[in-house]
């Protein structure tokens, strides 16, 4: 298996995961051809030194997995820079395989390279297995977290 960063011509690949679920499902458009919307947003991605946004392909290639990165600098921490995790999914066929694990552990590494101090994700409270996932991985429910939707 190989992690590297994402491709344009990965989009189609990385929306329909995010699709596939029924959260996915209620807030993405996954449709083909894929709506200009993801292409933008990716170019966006791109272009930003602090994303990154990765796959993780099987041995013959395929895209099976995904996670954004992205670093955030601030002036709390002595200037310090935070990480964080986003969008992460993996194929249907391949979960409980290990993929994420490894996904997450090249999060971690990359975020200690890049000099955060802290490593960070939200989960939605509908999905309990990910949050035992998480705390698996030595994540710590530390804050409460609250987000304010316009859509």
């Amino acid at each position: 298996m190989k992690i590297r960063k994402a491709k344009k011509e990965d989009v189609q690949f990385i929306v329909e995961m995010l699709a596939n679920d029924k959260l996915g499902k209620l807030r993405e458009d996954y449709k083909l051809p894929l709506p200009e919307k993801y292409c933008r947003a990716f170019e966006n991605i791109d272009n930003d030194p602090n994303q990154e946004l990765v796959v993780i392909e099987n041995e013959s290639g395929e895209v099976i997995g995904t996670l954004q990165l992205s670093f955030i600098q601030y002036l709390t921490y002595q200037g310090g820079i935070r990480a964080q995790i986003e969008a992460v999914r993996i194929h249907e066929s391949y979960r409980g395989k290990g993929i994420g694990k490894k996904l997450f552990e090249w999060a971690i590494t990359r975020a200690k390279e890049k000099g955060a101090h802290v490593l960070q994700l939200t989960t939605d409270k509908k999905r309990p297995e990910a949050f035992d996932f998480y705390i698996k991985l030595g994540f710590k429910a530390s804050h409460e977290g609250m987000k304010l939707h316009f859509l």
